[in-house]
């Protein structure tokens, strides 16, 4: 019984290697790992869309250094022994992206809960508008008139995000064995929080929709490789030191011009939307 047991674990992460290579497969071929890329060289061209970060700035990066710090000096070398013994040599590379792994998903747990969560969401209407998306943002907030994008956003009906996601810190813990495994387990180990990522940088789109949790999840599954490719990216970039808090409005301004592709039909899967359309 017990020889069994390493059997059917090496068997289980097989399969789950497998399956991780060709969901990877069909994300490189969807292209919107190019978004978060696209959404760089927007913000930094559109002047008016740097408010909403120049606004909490500071403070974010206050909170980001510090935890970082923290992260490097009481949990890296812990964390490199450990996975010494499973990675030999490039256990001080595994650890090192381990722990600004852990530093991003604190800092994005904590800043988006307490000082960056309605700049976010200005940041994500105010590129929808300036790619004349009006009739989308109106669903969800009071438009002023004007020609700045920022300038012309009104009183939110309703915040998108929520606060504080448990199953989600549950889940990267659940993840964080994979790092034991050589290379292989860390690469798996940012696409699965790729893939978790995702769907969640068009919350705000889902939100301004208004469509059901069932249209919400039917659309996430037709575009899960698009996803998967999208949310990688965005994980690798907030992974960045410091830098992350920028690339996380960047990364935002990345999904709202998704969003507005996905409205004017410049994606390949327009017919969800049709539907859901027609039924609101």
């Amino acid at each position: 019984m017990s020889s069994r047991v390493p059997d059917k674990v090496k068997e289980t992460v097989i399969e789950e290697v497998d399956r991780v290579k060709h969901l990877t497969t069909k994300a490189a071929r969807s292209g919107t790992y190019l978004y978060p890329i696209k959404g760089i060289y927007y913000f930094v061209a559109h002047k008016s869309l740097w408010r909403p970060l120049l606004s909490k700035l500071v403070p974010t990066i206050t909170l980001g250094i510090g935890i970082l710090t923290f992260m490097f000096v009481f949990t890296y070398v812990p964390q490199a022994t450990v996975l010494a013994i499973f990675n030999g040599p490039l256990a001080f590379f595994s650890s090192a992206l381990l722990v600004l792994s852990e530093s991003s998903t604190l800092l994005n747990v904590l800043s988006k809960t307490f000082i960056i969560e309605e700049a976010l969401v200005d940041t994500f209407d105010g590129t929808l508008l300036a790619e004349d998306m009006t009739s989308v943002v109106a669903q969800g907030r009071q438009i002023n008139s004007g020609a700045d994008p920022i300038a012309k956003l009104g009183k939110l009906f309703k915040k998108p995000f929520e606060k504080f996601s448990p199953k989600a810190i549950i889940r990267y813990f659940m993840y964080l064995p994979l790092n034991f495994i050589p290379v292989v387990g860390t690469v798996m180990f940012i696409i699965l929080q790729g893939r978790r990522n995702g769907p969640s940088a068009h919350n705000r789109y889902f939100q301004l929709k208004k469509w059901t949790g069932a249209e919400k999840e039917e659309f996430i599954e037709e575009r899960k490789a698009e996803y998967t490719s999208f949310g990688t990216v965005t994980t690798l970039l907030e992974l960045v030191p410091v830098a992350g808090i920028f690339l996380s409005f960047t990364n935002t301004v990345g999904a709202a011009l998704w969003a507005a592709d996905i409205e004017k039909g410049n994606t390949t899967a327009p017919k969800l939307v049709e539907k859901a359309d027609k039924a609101s």
